[in-house]
């Protein structure tokens, strides 16, 4: 059995089989599997298993397993859970008493099923939740394609200001073809988080990119509103999800009353009509405000604030990161690459996980009897180095308390330094969303270049693993914690004990 299926079986079985699954999704590093029975959930079993970095529990289970392992281990996961589904089916389909018994049974699933889904349904509608699950689901997706163009963009930005000094006149052709592949996407952002957005408030994803198409579409330069003219782009992707989201609710109005022999023409008509009609006279305007807003707020936080903003963010970013709330940001990230071609937040935001690099070397130091301490760190720490937390998180820091809290705090000296270099003129910015660490460097971009933005950014990390390092090796532990943790027979349970008290999962 490979290590894949013996985790995905192992996994599932800890979720309380594969009845009890109802959708599996994942990020970069963490497995969100919804359950319909909490109770039928065996966390102690789940953080046991080989392979498992960490759990966060809630109504939709998050399994951290890491970068590459996590797409591995859902792919199979699904694929248990389906055969676990089909198996039952057979099972009443062929077993022993078909006809009437099987009917029963049948009917014994099916209202087995809505219960389970009717009280997660319950159980998931507090209002973080369900802002955070739909933020995700409509900007999730967009990660990897920001990733690739941000990437190429950077290395567009390189070559170009080479082929301007004569280093590489042979670039002058190739530029212009790197800055199509790179800009293409982002001029139509709008359209893809209008599919998501009304795929995910239950509406047709193609009539919500057709209504958010209309705010990238050069023609509303003809449309006059409260005395001036529209811009194409206005509003952005605030304005496209706004857009979607009154298409998915018109759209869902319109088929209940349309006429079954007329739904295939009224419904998606009157649905771009109508929301497009709105998107054109008030959400153009309205989220074109809403995104002015935040683009000046952002700036002001760190043109201002200075230090002590960038102390802030910093510092506080990695239990953002802990219970997943850093999704909440994407929208944030994705209004500022729109209007400046980057995001100053993200640089920032990214000393969190230099400083948890810093407090984890520091911890691989101190503990120099724990073997599998020592082994952990091992495989997350390059993972860590390129931007992706979690595996350190919930591997390292988070179980023994204290370095957590140290790795915060050169997290809070990395961003302070940073946000210094943005408050003095040279911003630094990433024009993509998703990586941190080593990873962000052909990303980073800013008020003075590629060159200044890129020292400044390489200034932060070292600041933040130097802090991280001192604050961990120094302060992270006590007396009696450093000696258990340098026991003989300790292992990874004993040391996660250490820390309990700091635990916010307890």
């Amino acid at each position: 059995m490979s290590d894949v299926t013996r985790i995905a079986e192992q996994v599932t079985e800890a979720l309380g089989g594969g009845a009890n699954i109802h959708d599996i999704e994942n990020c970069m590093t963490r497995l969100r599997i919804g359950v319909g029975d909490v109770a039928a959930v065996d966390t102690g079993a789940l953080k046991r298993i080989d392979g498992v970095l960490g759990v966060v529990e809630d109504q939709t289970m998050q399994v951290v397993l890491g970068p590459g392992l996590v797409d591995e281990v859902a792919d199979e996961m699904g694929r248990i859970s389906s055969t676990y589904v089909r198996m039952e089916g057979d099972d009443v389909a062929t077993g022993a008493g078909a006809g009437t018994g099987a009917a029963m049974r049948a009917d014994q699933l099916a209202a087995r099923g809505g219960q389970i889904k009717a009280r997660r349904s319950a159980a998931n509608q507090t209002p973080v939740r369900a802002f955070l699950r739909r933020v995700a689901n409509i900007f999730l997706p967009l990660i990897p394609a920001l990733i690739a163009c941000g990437i190429i963009a950077g290395l567009n930005g390189v070559l170009v200001n080479l082929t301007t000094n004569g280093t590489t006149p042979w670039a002058a052709g190739i530029t212009p073809a790197l800055g199509a592949i790179a800009s293409g996407f982002m001029s139509l952002i709008a359209v893809f988080v209008g599919m998501n957005a009304a795929k995910e408030f239950g509406g047709t994803a193609i009539l919500g990119g057709a209504v958010a198409a209309i705010i990238p579409f050069a023609g509303v330069a003809k449309v006059t509103v409260l005395g001036q003219a529209l811009a194409p782009g206005q509003g952005g992707v605030i304005g496209a999800l706004l857009a979607a989201v009154l298409a998915a609710f018109i759209e869902r109005w319109v088929r209940r009353w349309a006429p079954r022999s007329l739904s295939m023409l009224l419904v998606p008509t009157i649905t771009v009509l109508l929301a497009g009609l709105v998107t054109l006279f008030v959400f153009m305007t309205l989220a074109g405000w809403i995104s002015t807003g935040i683009g000046s707020m952002a700036n002001g936080l760190l043109q201002s604030g200075g230090p002590l903003a960038g102390a802030v963010l910093g510092g506080l970013f990695l239990p953002l990161v802990m219970f997943g709330l850093h999704q909440a940001l994407i929208p944030i990230h994705a209004t500022l690459i729109e209007q400046a071609g980057w995001t100053i937040l993200l640089p920032v935001l990214a000393m969190a996980g230099a400083g948890q690099v810093g407090a984890t070397v520091a911890v691989f130091m101190r503990a120099r009897h724990n073997h599998s301490l020592r082994n952990t760190i091992k495989s997350a720490l390059p993972a860590g180095l390129l931007g992706v937390g979690e595996p350190l998180i919930y591997g390292v820091t988070l179980p023994l308390g204290r370095p957590f809290v140290t790795a915060c705090v050169g997290g809070a000296c990395g961003g302070a330094f940073i946000a210094t270099f943005d408050m003095l003129g040279t911003t630094v910015g990433s024009t993509a969303i998703g990586p941190s660490g080593w990873a962000m460097f052909p990303l980073v971009n800013g008020a003075h270049g590629i060159g200044a933005a890129a020292l400044v950014y390489g200034g932060g990390l070292l600041v933040a693993y130097l802090t991280g390092w001192l604050a961990t090796y120094f302060f992270g532990f006590t007396k009696e914690s450093l000696a258990a943790l340098n026991a003989p027979e300790v292992d990874e349970q004993r040391a996660g004990l250490i820390g309990e008290e700091l635990d916010p999962r307890g």
